[in-house]
């Protein structure tokens, strides 16, 4: 059977307790309202580790260090608009293998948060010399209104 959750310290605890008092783990079981199994599971981690303690250890393993989280996070705030995948590049080189969506999570998880910048209209030479004579031209009559 898969074990499914991690019983709580003081529930662990009580259990010990319970056991170095002398008693059975079937009617520490009944006492407490546990499985006869978790109550031995409980016990014979006790016994191998010496502590009931959550321990570490758990799920996978960090693909990237503090450190380098630390350098993207930097990385960013200098350069706001450096993409995931230069950064995956930057890191590679120096020997760190990781995907560009592993970087763009950490910086989320960081606080750090991707925004596509506002879109300008695309102007041609025509466009941008008729927008300047027509600023001219309101310039021209703002003067001419403030002088009457």
């Amino acid at each position: 059977m898969v074990k499914s959750r991690e019983w709580s310290r003081k529930t662990r605890e009580e259990v010990i307790t319970l056991h170095r008092k002398g008693n059975g783990y079937k009617k520490i079981a009944k006492m407490l309202n546990i499985h006869r199994e978790a109550i031995g599971s409980i016990i014979r981690k006790f016994k191998a580790k010496g502590t009931v303690e959550t321990l570490p250890g758990r799920g996978r393993k960090k693909m990237l260090t503090s450190t380098a989280v630390r350098y993207l996070k930097r990385r960013v705030e200098k350069g706001p608009r450096v993409t995931a995948e230069e950064l995956r590049k930057d890191l590679s080189d120096v020997g760190t293998e990781v995907s560009a969506q592993t970087i763009r999570r950490t910086l989320r998880n960081e606080g750090l948060h991707a925004r596509t910048p506002r879109g300008t209209p695309l102007l041609s030479p025509k466009n941008k010399k008729s927008r300047l004579q027509y600023a001219k031209s309101q310039s021209v009559l703002d003067q001419q209104l403030s002088i009457h």
